[in-house]
């Protein structure tokens, strides 16, 4: 019986559900949401900590037996693991949430033991991460004049519902110093760029050097389309947010324009930013209902809510090592 099972019994309610066919499996506890990983165990005198490990290879036999082993040997217990084969398609996916002693099973250990592992099944993805030692993501949001999304992630990163260290905050929006973005960056210590842009100078150089030790980038309802130069020399992921009225709601006040034509349902997409315009793969989407009870005012509160709730859920889930590539253009947001 596990270290975990020992020092905590409540552990070991496991139970394992199968949704539709082999293709796609779900091992939780009962207490817990699929969506939300268990919370570490309260058990005195322990030192167990979560770590997160997602994994990606040609499907063969035999995958999840050797991962569940490398953590079992190492005195390690899981909590919840996901899988997913695709139908006609030999790869297999996963993420496994666990809890271990790092004094047992030290971070540098841990690595050689799933890099065995990926050498074995020729891994295209094996990512590892321990929220409590390892460092939080470093990230620059890039906002334009609407500022609802950017105040929104300021909160939640003060709050600690977005565990990422902000480096800076670049707009194209000039903001004065009594606006209550400015004054809630300063007295948290986070710089505030402005660049003034135009379609001819879009100051790209310039937010390269800003964020060249960034982890990933957040464009906070960013009104710039970032070029192909500048996307390819950034090199890593950018996470967008758009509302859910294009292409059907084009131009100036495209709220305004649904209203008046009396749309019923209106959403917001987050999706990493490609090439194509607000064409990369999704990443989280959420929808709500109006009515006719809806003015423009109520219209414009309900879609910068859904904005701002779906960009939130795009940048946790990738803290957590929920998303990873589906093919070309899709993903798996477990």
């Amino acid at each position: 019986m596990g270290i975990v099972r020992r020092l905590c019994y409540s552990w070991n309610l496991l139970q394992v559900v199968k949704f539709g066919s082999r293709n796609s499996y779900n091992y939780s506890y009962r207490s817990f949401n699929k969506s939300v990983d268990p919370p570490n165990p309260s058990c005195s005198n322990s030192f167990l900590t979560h770590g997160i490990h997602v994994f990606q290879c040609p499907d063969s036999v035999g995958i999840v037996a050797k991962l569940s082993d490398c953590i079992a040997s190492r005195g390690g217990n899981i909590l919840a693991a996901d899988v997913f084969v695709p139908q006609n398609k030999r790869v297999f996916y996963s993420r496994t949430v666990f809890v271990f002693d790092p004094v047992t099973w030290p971070r540098m250990q841990m690595e050689e033991d799933f890099l065995r592992i990926s050498k074995a099944f020729n891994a295209m993805r094996s990512v590892i991460r321990v929220p409590a030692l390892d460092p939080k993501y470093k990230i620059a949001i890039l906002a334009s004049k609407q500022d609802h999304c950017l105040i929104d992630l300021l909160h939640g990163w003060q709050d600690g519902r977005l565990s990422v260290d902000i480096t800076c905050v670049i707009s194209n929006h000039y903001r004065g110093p009594e606006s209550e973005v400015i004054r809630f960056l300063e007295m948290h210590g986070v710089p505030y760029h402005y660049l003034t842009t135009a379609a001819e100078n879009k100051r790209e150089e310039e937010i390269l050097e800003l964020v060249q030790n960034t982890d990933f980038l957040v464009l906070a309802r960013y009104m710039r389309i970032l070029s192909s130069n500048f996307l390819r020399s950034y090199g890593k992921d950018i996470i967008n947010i758009h509302h859910g009225l294009l292409p059907s709601f084009r131009g100036i006040n495209p709220s305004k324009q649904a209203v008046d034509a009396g749309v019923k349902l209106i959403g917001a997409t987050s999706h990493f930013v490609t090439e194509g315009l607000d064409a990369g793969p999704i990443i989280e989407q959420m929808v709500e209902r109006v009515s006719h009870r809806d003015n423009l005012q109520s219209f414009l509160q309900k879609s910068e809510n859904l904005e701002k709730q779906c960009l939130s859920s795009a940048i946790r889930s990738y803290c957590e090592l929920r998303i990873l590539p589906y093919e070309e253009k899709n993903t798996v947001v477990f």
